[in-house]
Parts: structure tokens; C-alpha cells; sequence
């Protein structure tokens, strides 16, 4: 066991990861059946989490299949996307002469190879002398992985970045250079659910129809207890349900917030967990982020901050632009209220949640929805 079981990378092990074992399940039938994956949850729920919970899985099943991991959400173009899925491709190269050989696909350019400062890992650098040849160096990516010796699993985090290339159609690029691959199986993840659902449902995009869909909801509440009072006991801590209960309802049931709440309980409790602990936790989290909700009242308006407030104080709101929400937060008029979620959820501070019975909205942080919900 790991000092503090509560941990907050996206994944250790099994042991330190709860349930979503029917997402597992899912995700995995997808690739022995030669079926793509299209992954949507919101941030800090578990998607990446679930991504290498899926790849040590396959592992341990010793399914015939390299497993490659990339994270796009700071690409801003053809040539960083390249790049990335470059560097992830290097990182499962362990011998020198398979790097050679993957270098030596690559006819289109000269690829130089060094070691990342800060990680160790090797990272691949390019200069391209026009779009062709990004391009070109794409499909021969592509292609080498088309002819690994063995089939292949990609998975590409934060995949709705690509809309934000302005340098080229990245969803028809892509798509044009990956349709006809048998040996790669894609997991595409994203966190923006609109996007992501039109990139993959709008019979006008390229990757119309393409995969099979899978949304990562809340875990649930009983599985999640469990979990919790397990991990704590393991530790030779004690918790009792109620206190369990506490931290969930704090943290509004999200897979990352509750972590942190439990790993700073765990690291500032004795033997027998009170609530007296679980608050002294919460106040030590809201003063170690309050520097940061501050920067980030800096760079809204005081109409954009005024509306994060109320949106804290109701918890989540599906009328927005309704009489009385506008009377009870003085704000001045509907066409207001929507410019400004407009403009929050542009800046990925506010959440939006469609179900059957409607959309709501809600503060995306939970530690600043609670850090507004408290300073009243």
C-alpha cells in the first residue's frame, strides 16, 4: 500500500481505482471487435484514469495489443499534433534499432531525437518546410503503425482540441489518413461533450458514425463509499458512514474532488477519522486554492464573477434566464445571463449537463463552487 491510498494521479493500479468496470468492459469489447471508442466526461472525472485502467487490464489479460497513450489538449496545430503522437509513439520504442526503424518511415523528414528536461522520456523534434510534408509525415506516422507487428490501441486525450487547429481541417486530414486502418484500434476522449458529440454524430463531419459512444457519469454514491471506508481501513484508519457521506455530498459526488478531500483527511487525521477532521480538511484545501480563485476573479468581468456566485449558492441552475433567478442575483436581464454563461463556459468555468429532463448549468470547479458558496 502506498502511504496515502488516496491518490491523486490519473492512475496507479487497480488496487487504487474505483469500479467503472462496466466501462472497462465496454471499452474493451470495442477493440477485440475491431470497433473505434468515442470517450466523453467532463474534466477530472476519470476519463484518463479509465484509459489506463483499461490498458493495465488488457495487460494482465496478455491481449495481443500495444497500448499508446497521447495527450493533445495543448496542441495548437498540424505540426504539434505530429509531435505528440510522435514523442507517444517513441515512448514504447524501448531498443534503439526499433526507434531507427520508426525514424526510417518517416521519408518525408528528417525527425531529430532527444531527451525531455524535465519527464527523461525521449522526444522527437521536426522541421517541416510546408504543410505537404506535415502531412505527408502524418500518414507515414499512420502508416507505421498500420504495420506494428502487432495490432495497436490509440487513445488521443482531449480529442475536440484538434477544432482549434487553424492551420489546416484537422477532422478531415485525420480521418482521410486513419479510415482505411486495420491494425489500429482509436479511443478518441474528450471533455467537451458538444463538440465531441458533433464531431462524431453531425452527418457533415468526417468521423460521422465512426465509433461506438461511451459516457463516463458519477460514480455511484454506495460503490464509492465502499471505496472509501476500504481504502481508510486498509490504512488502519477508521471513518464512519456518515462522515463518508459527508465528503461525498461536499464534493458533489466528483471523482477528482473527492479524491483530494480524502487524501487530505488521510494526511491530517489519527487512527479514528470525526467530522471535526473532515472540515479542518476542507479549510486547508479552500486556503491552499484561494491565490488561485482570486487570479481567476481577475480575469472575468465582476458581471461574469456575479453570475459564477449565484450559480455556487443554487448549486445548479436550468433556468437562468427566468424572472426570479435574474430578481434574487440583481442580475440585470436574460440576453445578460446567457452572454455571460456564454462566456464562462468558453473559459471552461462553467458546466453544462443535458439530460432527459433538461439542461442545467453549474460552477465546473467544485472547490470554487464551494469557495463562492461559502463567502456570501
Amino acid at each position: 500500500m502506498l502511504e496515502n491510498p488516496f491518490i491523486l494521479e490519473p492512475y496507479q493500479s487497480k488496487a487504487y481505482f474505483c469500479d467503472r468496470e462496466k466501462e472497462t468492459e465496454e471499452i474493451i469489447r470495442n477493440i477485440t471487435n475491431g470497433r473505434n471508442t468515442t470517450l466523453i466526461s467532463p474534466r477530472r472525472l476519470g476519463k484518463t484514469g479509465l484509459i489506463f485502467r483499461v490498458f493495465d487490464e488488457m495487460m494482465a489479460r496478455k491481449l495481443p495489443y500495444e497500448t499508446i497513450y497521447c495527450d493533445i489538449s495543448d496542441t495548437l496545430s498540424l505540426e504539434e499534433f505530429i509531435k505528440v503522437i510522435s514523442d507517444a509513439v517513441v515512448s514504447k520504442l524501448e531498443k534503439q534499432q526499433k526507434i531507427t526503424a520508426f525514424f526510417k518511415t518517416l521519408k518525408s523528414v528528417r525527425p531529430l531525437l532527444g531527451i525531455d528536461p524535465l519527464t527523461g522520456s525521449p522526444q522527437v523534434s521536426f522541421t517541416f518546410a510546408d504543410d505537404s510534408q506535415k502531412q505527408s509525415t502524418l500518414k507515414e506516422v499512420m502508416d507505421y503503425l498500420e504495420r506494428y507487428p502487432q495490432k495497436v490501441v490509440l487513445a488521443i486525450d482531449e480529442f475536440q482540441q484538434i477544432r482549434e487547429y487553424n492551420d489546416v481541417n484537422m477532422e478531415a486530414v485525420l480521418r482521410k489518413h486513419i479510415q482505411h486502418l486495420h491494425n489500429v484500434r482509436f479511443i478518441y476522449c474528450g471533455s467537451k461533450k458538444h463538440t465531441m458529440t458533433d464531431m462524431f454524430t453531425n452527418a457533415k463531419k468526417p468521423f460521422y458514425e465512426s465509433t461506438s459512444f461511451s459516457y463516463l457519469s458519477k460514480l455511484p454514491v454506495p460503490v464509492y463509499s465502499a471505496f472509501i471506508k476500504e481504502k481508510f481501513e486498509s490504512a488502519g484508519k477508521t471513518i464512519d458512514d456518515d462522515s463518508i457521506s459527508f465528503i461525498i455530498e461536499w464534493t458533489k459526488d466528483h471523482t477528482y474532488y473527492t479524491q483530494r478531500l480524502c487524501n487530505e483527511v488521510f494526511s491530517l487525521s489519527g487512527n479514528v477519522i470525526v467530522r471535526n477532521d473532515i472540515v479542518t480538511a476542507i479549510q486547508s484545501i479552500l486556503d491552499s486554492e484561494r491565490d488561485r480563485f482570486q487570479e481567476i476573479r481577475r480575469l472575468v468581468t465582476r458581471s461574469q464573477w456575479k453570475m459564477l456566485e449565484a450559480l455556487a449558492k443554487e448549486g445548479s441552475v436550468s433556468q437562468i434566464t427566468s424572472s426570479a433567478f435574474l430578481s434574487k442575483y440583481k442580475i440585470s436581464s436574460g440576453p445578460t445571463a446567457l452572454r455571460n454563461i456564454k462566456a464562462l463556459m468558453d473559459k471552461e468555468l462553467v458546466l453544462v449537463t443535458t439530460t432527459d429532463d433538461g439542461t442545467s448549468y453549474s460552477v465546473y470547479n467544485v472547490f470554487l463552487s464551494r469557495y463562492l458558496e461559502m463567502n456570501r
